[in-house]
């Protein structure tokens, strides 16, 4: 998911320096090429993630046109911010990477009283 969203980033961010597509100043495309890089290494993921989601609500309500590209943008930002990069990414490395262990249910032996 880091993979596709930080390079749609990069590539959009290309091409509009390029001149091909519209997505506002050009610090802010350089922004989101930078935010696109910061994904696909994995680095600092979920503020990362959570600028990506506030980018593209700026998208949304400053430039016309299709909008479901963004909203699909947003989404995987969200849902980047709140799920962390993985167990291949710089972030874990660095950090180390989270990891939730769920019990087995088949542990514990729950007999219910008798009334």
């Amino acid at each position: 998911m880091r993979l596709v969203a930080g390079a749609t980033l990069m590539y959009r961010g290309f091409i509009a320096l390029s001149g091909e597509l519209v997505l506002g100043p050009a610090p802010l495309v350089v922004f989101q090429i930078i935010l696109g890089l910061l994904l696909v290494v994995g680095l600092w993921t979920p503020v990362v993630g959570t600028l990506l989601g506030i980018l593209e609500v700026w998208h949304l309500v400053s430039l016309t046109g299709d909008p479901w590209i963004h909203i699909l943008l947003l989404t995987l930002g969200v849902s980047l911010a709140l799920l962390g990069p993985g167990a291949w990414s710089v972030d874990a490395r660095l950090f180390g990477w989270k990891r939730i262990d769920i019990p087995n249910r088949q542990n514990s032996h729950h007999t219910p009283s008798e009334g």
